[in-house]
């Protein structure tokens, strides 16, 4: 009976300090990870700028359920 209560007051200790870490990414950080160069793509800018023109391209059907209004791409 006493090994059960350590047990689990030592697992309640353990996930109540699991929620108390730190992040590890500080926000003044996350302005360079939002950055377009740190995507996957081999050139994250005109990928970037293809992916909006089709957007507009297909506004108009609702393609990939984008963006609203015409196909101008001025939203």
């Amino acid at each position: 009976m006493k090994c059960t209560l350590k047990l689990f007051v030592l697992l309640a200790t353990i996930l109540v300090t699991g929620c108390s870490i730190t992040p590890w990414v500080k926000p003044y950080e996350r302005g360079y990870l939002a950055d377009p160069i740190m995507s996957f793509e081999p050139d994250a800018v005109s990928s970037n700028y293809m992916h909006h023109v089709y957007q507009a391209r297909e506004g108009s059907r609702g393609a990939e359920g984008g963006g609203s209004g015409g196909g101008c791409g001025c939203n």
